[in-house]
């Protein structure tokens, strides 16, 4: 589930809460590493909670509105389409998936507001209306609804932001990759294949090629940062003679301490990749200025050694 990337990212997040926290042992920055990595399949399970509900969201209005005593001709005779989509019903009655939600606490059953909400915005888009009005009714086009609603409602929507913030403080961030997990997911529902768990790591997945362990590659990236700091940070200061390290960003040396770190601990990785992955990630997590000075020090610091 878990790339190369996001890896790199929860590593220097963690790197980043060390350096604000000097007191942290390595045994507490790795569980803290750890719960990232989890928190961010823990959204993406979250996230497909989300279908029965919004499903029984969208049913509940139908019912509403066929009790209304002047009722539209669309009210009398409503669209179904949507409330027996397959996947809904899938989910919810699949026991792996409804045994780990349930023992894991998560519904949007108590968000109403936004389920409201969501479906009101869903109801209005083309794709939408474009599925309810074709005559093909297939599971395969189910999933494909669903992966639309996962790719148009979520990102950008500021009532599920406030949401997920309340939830988790790990789940900061992550809510782009998980909805692409969400979508590879209804990739394969709609392959009538069944769900299951994803692997955390994308080196542990079946169709995996990788050589190596992800899981080992984060650890050890960790573990490097973590008792390298020190030595990194007098790197730095050797070669910015007019910066004082107090004045460098904590982002901008998190990032550099991470790139120095895979740089040792994976000689066998092109220097470019390793610089280019910490740029990537400082236009993300840093100043407008970081990008240049990562680069320029990595370049420096890391083909040096």
């Amino acid at each position: 589930m878990l790339n190369r990337r996001i890896l790199r990212i929860k590593a220097f997040k963690t790197v980043y809460s060390c350096i604000e926290n000097p007191a942290m042992s390595l045994k507490d920055a790795e569980s803290l590493l750890e719960q990232s990595c989890e928190a961010t399949r823990d959204l993406y399970l979250f996230l497909l909670s989300i279908c029965r509900p919004l499903t029984d969201e969208a049913l509940s209005r139908i019912e509403a509105a066929g009790k209304k005593f002047r009722k539209s001709e669309e009210e009398m005779h409503p669209n179904l389409k949507f409330t027996r989509n397959r996947v809904a019903s899938l989910l919810s009655s699949d026991p792996d998936f409804t045994k780990i939600t349930a023992k894991k606490k998560m519904s949007f059953d108590q968000y109403d507001r936004l389920l409201r909400h969501l479906y009101e915005s869903i109801r209005e888009k083309d794709y939408f209306r474009e599925y309810l009005a074709s005559p093909v009714d297939s599971l395969e086009e189910d999933a494909s609804l669903w992966r639309k609603i996962f790719e148009n409602e979520f990102e950008d929507n500021a009532e599920l932001e406030e949401i997920l913030e309340d939830l988790s403080i790990l789940w900061n961030d992550d809510l782009a990759y998980a909805l692409n997990c969400c979508c590879a997911t209804m990739d394969s529902i709609g392959k009538a294949e069944p769900w299951c768990m994803p692997q955390l790591y994308r080196s542990d997945s079946a169709h995996s090629e990788a050589r190596e362990s992800d899981k080992a590659f984060v650890t050890k990236l960790l573990r490097t940062a973590y008792s390298g700091m020190d030595r990194y940070g007098a790197m730095l200061s050797e070669n910015t003679p007019k910066w004082d390290r107090n004045r460098i960003c904590v982002t901008d040396f998190a990032l550099i301490v991470c790139g120095i770190a895979e740089g040792e601990a994976f000689p066998s990785l092109a220097k470019k990749i390793t610089i280019n992955e910490y740029v990537e990630i400082s236009k993300f997590y840093s100043t407008p200025e970081s990008r240049g000075f990562v680069n320029g020090l990595l370049d420096k610091l890391i083909n040096k050694n």
